[in-house]
């Protein structure tokens, strides 16, 4: 049923992973929009959550869990031929009126008469034209064709940034209905303390988080790197740290916790559509020092100190600078702060009702 003159508020579902930062995306962005007086059920594919991942979720919103892998757990696109079948169960017994694919893959086949959101976080091929400046290669080929296909069936396609947008559509055309709605994180700890350490967090198995410049640039550092994040990926990707100091997976709150008490905040990452991680040390007043990327020059720029992604001298040069430099980390600690104001959660979940609202427009005049 379709949102009339008078606003109603949606039934919608919501795809996750537990893995990569789709999960805090989805789970913040499904309570602000439960608090708003909509409801929310998120299906989730791939690894289960863990135990303490499925409490947060199960004490505001219900969680299912379902057969079908996310795209990067498969090599083979038929393998998500069965999702538009495995929704069609929980969309009857939860009466969903939109379905919001955290993939545009998921999208592709989707056939249900109710309107159909798909937000591009990142993509194989956008990655690989980021990371290895190659189209994608032909294991992943699937994934672009795919895709497309996911960005033609979806009512409205969503980008959390406008570097990521013209990304997309520099690998696969013009894409119709693309709206940016920028990401936002959950209010973070008051900033404590400052330790004199810089702190970065990623899953370094990626090879777009750039891994090999921290741990080379640690080296050269006064200050000590910490690391936090997986080493190791679920697809058989795998790093190790010879002079950062690898923290390991950690759960969300410590992550938080220790932005707080950093004194630098880093990302080198090549590849990034938004960056949650930054934001969410900018809440903290933490200063921010970012490879010089497009996603972070949008975003950030005038805010934070900037590097050359691919020098590890460089990176470390800036980091040598600001942990000498009291006033300058302070200022443009709060510089960071000011600007993560722009992405409230308050602020995203307008803007989703907004393009659900399109979605709606856009499917009924199909």
């Amino acid at each position: 049923m379709l949102r009339t003159l008078t606003p109603r508020s949606w039934r919608i579902l919501m795809t996750v992973d537990a893995v990569g930062g789709v999960w805090r995306y989805a789970l913040d962005l499904a309570r602000e929009l439960v608090n708003g007086g909509d409801s929310v059920v998120l299906a989730g594919l791939g690894p289960q959550p863990t135990r303490q991942q499925a409490a947060e979720a199960e004490a505001f919103t219900t969680l299912i869990w379902l057969n079908t892998p996310p795209d990067w757990m498969t090599h083979n696109g038929g393998d998500l031929d069965a999702l538009p079948r495995e929704l069609l169960a929980p969309m009857r017994d939860h009466a969903i009126d939109l379905v919001h694919f955290n993939a545009p893959t998921q999208a592709a086949g989707f056939d249900a008469p109710c309107p159909a959101v798909a937000v591009s976080h990142s993509c194989v091929t956008t990655w690989f034209h980021a990371v290895r400046k190659q189209a994608v290669d032909g294991a992943w080929a699937w994934q672009k064709e795919r895709n497309r296909r996911g960005f033609n069936r979806a009512d409205a396609v969503i980008v959390p940034s406008r570097s990521h947008a013209d990304m997309l559509e520099t690998c696969y055309g013009p894409i119709a209905r693309l709206s940016v709605v920028g990401n936002s994180a959950s209010p973070v700890p008051k900033a404590e303390k400052r330790q004199p350490l810089v702190f970065a967090a990623a899953r370094w198995w990626d090879e777009g988080k750039n891994a090999a410049v921290i741990d080379q640039a640690a080296s050269l550092t006064q200050w000590p790197v910490f690391a936090a994040g997986s080493m190791h990926g679920p697809n058989g990707g795998r790093t190790s740290f010879s002079y950062a100091v690898p923290l390991g997976a950690l759960p969300s709150h410590e992550v938080r916790s220790l932005m707080a008490r950093a004194g630098i905040f880093v990302s080198p990452s090549i590849y990034e559509p938004f960056g949650l991680a930054a934001l969410e040390a900018a809440m903290s007043a933490t200063p921010l020092v970012l490879s010089d990327i497009a996603t972070y020059r949008e975003l950030w720029d005038g805010a934070a100190m900037f590097f050359d992604a691919r020098n590890p001298h460089d990176l470390a040069a800036g980091l040598n600078r600001l942990s000498s430099d009291a006033e300058l980390r302070r200022e443009l600690g709060q510089a960071a702060m000011r600007r993560s104001r722009r992405f409230t959660l308050a602020r995203q979940a307008a803007a989703m009702r907004g393009v659900y609202d399109k979605a709606a427009l856009a499917m009924a005049g199909r």
